[in-house]
């Protein structure tokens, strides 16, 4: 296991399986878990010091991986109600 915090499967264990059929099912779905993996990574790696960026960056990224993350969790959901 990753020792990134806020990794998908960390945050939603009970999707775990969710997870794993829509990543390798709908590539929508796969876009939108790579990118938040990829700016998770970024925050992580800022928050860390290993690769230093501004307050407002910081903000920005926070966001996007806040948004990205709603995302996922509402397409979570929908497919846990459509099976």
């Amino acid at each position: 296991m990753s020792h990134t915090p806020h990794e998908l499967a960390a945050d939603f264990p009970e999707y775990a399986e969710q997870l794993h059929q829509l990543k390798t099912s709908d590539s929508h779905f796969r876009k939108l878990a790579d990118k938040y993996h990829d700016i998770n990574r970024d925050v992580h790696r800022a928050e860390t010091n290993v690769e230093p960026t501004s307050d407002d960056n910081m903000v920005d990224m926070r966001k996007q991986r806040s948004a990205l993350k709603d995302e996922i969790y509402g397409l979570l959901k929908a497919s846990v109600t459509t099976e």
